[in-house]
Parts: structure tokens; sequence; C-alpha cells
């Protein structure tokens, strides 16, 4: 098979990339220019929209790839019923289990009490469980997903490994949410860019990312929407703030992340799951590929 130029395989994630951001940071700019609370008319319009960026992304490569009649890159999962989707409960639970476990282990060291007043006092505001429930599914997990893990991350898994490609990721995700700290009402604003809980923010998107690498390489984006949708929704509900908390949370994430990318430590030069295990034909989709015959 013959492979591509390294320019020529950067082609359609570089697509991505310039989709996202320019959708997401022109986004939040024009909300920061119109002043007023993240979630106040007319703020909340570009506010919102500038969430979707990523996903906004993936409809456009989706849409180039179905045009130019282009193969799925190598290691993309297929959006399909498969028994591996017994793994999106569990890992749901690993993903909440990983703030709640992180939040006691703060408390024993000095931190704040683990208490639920304050997120009752938010599932109130924000009209109840099912409302909350929404609001948490798509404005993070829905909203991102399809595009950072479902577009980006396969096309980095044909040329890097999963530590490589998470970690890589992992970096222009948490560069993706820095006009968030410009936006009033928003979580980020109120930490602070240059406080320890804004630094703490940013630097806890990168075991996220290697998380939800993970479960998509488990089951799809269906995983790694559980998994962000699992973090987000327990700190909210716990309402982690305070330096520690976060730090605490960083380290565990760590801890959890890098045991289990090391329990699949030696497959790296398998696909993910459900992924085609037939070889793409050079060509059409000579951008995706790297030398390796699996789709």
């Amino acid at each position: 098979m013959t492979t591509a130029p390294p320019a020529r395989r950067q082609n359609g994630l570089a697509l991505f990339w310039i989709v996202t951001f320019v959708t997401s940071w022109a986004s939040w700019l024009t909300a920061i220019m119109l002043g007023g609370s993240a979630m106040s008319f007319p703020t909340v319009v570009p506010h919102l929209l500038a969430g979707f960026g990523p996903m906004i992304g993936a409809i456009v490569m989706r849409a180039r790839r179905a045009r130019r009649r282009q193969p799925a890159p190598a290691h993309t999962v297929r959006l399909r019923l498969s028994t591996r989707l017994f793994w999106v409960p569990p890992l749901l639970v690993v993903a909440s289990a990983t703030v709640v476990g992180a939040a006691l282990l703060a408390y024993l060291l000095g931190g704040p009490e683990v208490s639920l007043t304050a997120g009752q006092h938010l599932v109130a505001t924000i009209g109840g469980p099912v409302p909350f429930l929404i609001s948490m599914l798509i404005a993070g997990p829905l909203s991102e997903e399809p595009g950072w893990r479902g577009t980006a991350y396969p096309r980095l898994r044909a040329s890097l490994s999963r530590l490589q490609a998470g970690l890589l990721l992992g970096v222009v995700w948490a560069v993706w949410h820095l006009p968030l700290f410009f936006v009033p009402g928003t979580v980020q604003a109120g930490f602070g860019l240059f406080g320890w809980s804004g630094l703490l923010f940013t630097i806890s998107v990168i075991p996220m990312a290697l998380l939800t690498g993970y479960a998509y390489e488990r089951a799809g984006v269906a995983a790694s929407i559980a998994v962000h949708f699992g973090v987000n929704a327990t700190m909210a509900l716990l309402s982690v703030s305070s330096p520690l908390t976060m730090a605490s949370v960083v380290a565990v994430q760590i801890v959890v992340a890098i045991a289990l990318l090391a329990s699949r430590r030696g497959r790296d030069d398998n696909p993910p799951v459900d992924a085609d295990p037939q070889p793409h034909r050079a060509g059409t989709d000579a951008p995706y590929q790297t030398g390796r015959t699996r789709g």
C-alpha cells in the first residue's frame, strides 16, 4: 500500500482544527464583546453556539468524506449496536467515581466537606433533575465528543499510540477552552485564568482526554460521551471548585487513566473495537493512511 506524504496525511485533521476553533473562538469572542452573563440574552446565543464547534467540525469532515466517497480513517469505531456498548455503564460509574473519590481524598487532606447542598440548589435553579441531566448531557458531552473523539482521535490514532494521541488531543482541548475564562458567568471565568483553580481546570482536561480516549476505543462515541457526562455532572453536583479538590481530581484521574492504558499495553497496533479489520485501498483515503494495513 502506498503511503501518503506527511503533509497530505494531515490535511483532513487540519480542516477539523480550523473549523472547530474558528467556530468556537469567533462565537466566544462575540459573547465577550456583547458582555453580560453567559446565560443572558443575547450573549447566550453565541456562547451556546461556540460549544458546538467540535460537532460542526465533525459534520464538515463527514460531509467532505462523503462527497469524496472516502472510506473511514484508520481506527474509527463504527456507529452500530454491539455488545461493546455494555462497557458504557461501568465507564460512566468509573468516571463519576474518580470525582467522588478525589473529593473524599481532598476532605481527608483538610479540604472542604463533601456535600450535595450546593448541587441540589443548582438542580433546583435549572428546573429539576431532568433539565439538569439534559443540560449536562448536551453542554459538553454531546456537543463535543463527536468531534474530539469521533473525528480527531481516530485520525491521530492512525499514526500515534493511545497515550500520544490522548496527550496531544488533551493539550488542544485545553487550549480550545481558554476563551471561556473571559466570558462572564462561566465556571472558567469564576475560576480565573491565572488562579490555581483555573490552572488546575486547564490541566485536568489532559487526563480527561486520556479517559475519554480509552472509552472511545472500548465502545465508541457513546462511551466517551458517558465518561464526559459522568465527570461533568458529578463535579457540578459536588460543586468542585477548591484548588485542593481539583488537584485531587487531576491526581486520581491521572492514576486511573494510566492504569486503564496500561491494561491495554502492547495492543497499540490493534484498531479500536468495531473498526473495519480490512485494509483500505490507497488513493482517496490516503490522507489517513500511515503505512498500516488496518482500516
